[in-house]
């Protein structure tokens, strides 16, 4: 019976040590806050607002006040962290007067020892940037996990060298959260290009009849290459072209409903007058979820194809992914764009490509990618930049089982998944002309 009680006891302490902080308004004495910043002439303005916030009075405020240098704001201290444990951290703002809210709006996770000094190597400081528009306001959120030595984590709220802008900070919460479990994708890209079809409808019955025979019953999803509508056929785009949905829709839906996989496939798509480079997604149940048409085409497509004009990204039952097509791959701004908008793996139907410049896109995008191509090879990335798979011969597969709960953390840079959307500089001028007056 003592042994019993001891153990009750035991675990209601351990229950009560849990971290689970709320805050919803501001009053005058900032409850708790406190202002900070590096040294006087670099501190920016903070004060109380009464009236903006979103629902109980009051907000935390932080103005650059006309200055420059102006880095800092309110910060918070919260005792009881474990090390290896999880928490959930969540804060809403509004914003006016900014440049580039991405770097300028700056909601951290500042971990310390029992001696105040930082946990773990200098920079693990964890950036929120999960972010999510609410009408006026932003919520952003963060799940990570607490580095080794820390008993304590300071919550900052920061704005960093807006001279014109001003930030508010309000319904803010942290709390330990259940560690998460592995959440596995199985990933299945195909090698395969078709040579003396004549025609499309041949050429995707190849791809069709190499992924029923490669690709596992049940795998997550299945990817074929670019332009699987054209290749083999020696007809033109424009002569391949078709609507979407449309019929290499339908019978690639066949297939992903045989399988019960979702599908990535290139193809050109016709709209009235205009021929795009397409790839499509097609769902477990057949239907097709979404297309993406190809931003950045080389010259001997943009004389004759159409270029799209968006990254969009798409949710399934196991994630969120993108896709990019070839010669995206050259040019940084599409992994970004995709990788900024939620995308965990982006996948890449292409004919030929750098292969340097795409283990870059998914290293600096912290993305697993998956090829499959022609000239390029057929393979899945994981972040690191290491191919967990490859399928070097025409005709056959590569296939892996990736986490996308995985951490990947870098000694130095730490969280760099997270850390690189909230210190990336898009607003710096990149104009293709320069006036004679920007020559140093």
């Amino acid at each position: 019976m003592k042994k019993l009680v001891c153990l009750m006891l035991f675990a209601s302490c351990a229950m009560a040590t849990e971290i689970h902080f709320r805050q919803s308004g501001v009053g005058a004495n900032h409850e708790g806050w406190t202002a900070w910043s590096d040294r006087a002439e670099t501190a920016p303005k903070t004060f109380v607002e009464p009236v903006i916030s979103r629902g109980k009075h009051g907000s935390l405020g932080v103005s650059g006040d006309g200055n420059i240098a102006a880095y800092g704001g309110w910060q918070r201290t919260l005792a009881g962290v474990k090390e290896g444990g999880w928490y959930r951290f969540v804060v809403h703002y509004r914003a006016a007067g900014l440049t580039s809210e991405n770097w300028q709006v700056l909601p951290r996770l500042d971990w310390r020892k029992a001696d105040g000094t930082r946990a773990g190597s200098y920079e693990q400081v964890d950036y929120a940037s999960r972010s999510l528009r609410k009408g006026s306001w932003t919520e952003v959120s963060l799940d990570t996990q607490a580095p080794v030595g820390a008993t304590s984590v300071v919550l900052e709220l920061y704005l960093a060298h807006a001279p014109t802008g001003i930030v508010w900070w309000d319904d803010i919460a942290f709390d330990e959260i259940p560690a998460p479990g592995p959440r596995n994708v199985t990933i299945t890209t195909i090698n395969l290009m078709p040579a003396n079809t004549g025609s499309a409808a041949a050429s995707v019955g190849e791809f069709i009849e190499a992924a029923g025979r490669l690709a596992p019953a049940n795998t997550d999803v299945i990817l074929l290459p670019e332009g699987i509508t054209v290749v083999g056929t020696g007809k033109s785009y424009a002569e391949v072209a078709e609507p979407v949905p449309g019929p290499t829709t339908a019978r690639l839906g066949e297939l992903a409903r045989a399988k019960h996989s979702y599908l990535v496939a290139g193809l050109y798509e016709r709209e009235r007058g205009a021929v795009y480079n397409t790839a499509v997604l097609i769902d477990r149940q057949g239907n097709l979820l979404g297309r993406y048409r190809k931003v950045y085409l080389p010259r001997s497509e943009m004389e004759q194809l159409t270029p799209g004009n968006d990254f969009p990204v798409f949710r399934t039952d196991f994630g969120t992914v993108g896709m990019m097509i070839c010669y995206d791959v050259f040019f940084p701004e599409p992994a970004r764009q995709l990788a900024l908008r939620g995308a965990e793996i982006i996948l890449l139907p292409i004919w030929g490509g750098d292969e340097t410049l795409a283990t870059a896109r998914a290293i600096e995008n912290q993305i697993f990618l998956v090829a499959s191509g022609y000239d390029h090879p057929t393979y899945i990335m994981d972040p690191t930049g290491k191919r967990l798979a490859e399928a070097p011969r025409r005709g056959t597969a590569a296939m892996a089982t990736v986490d996308l709960n995985k951490r990947y953390l870098y000694l130095g840079l730490w969280d760099w998944k997270n850390r690189r959307p909230r210190e990336y500089r898009p607003e710096v001028e990149t104009d293709f002309l320069f006036s004679d007056d920007k020559a140093q």
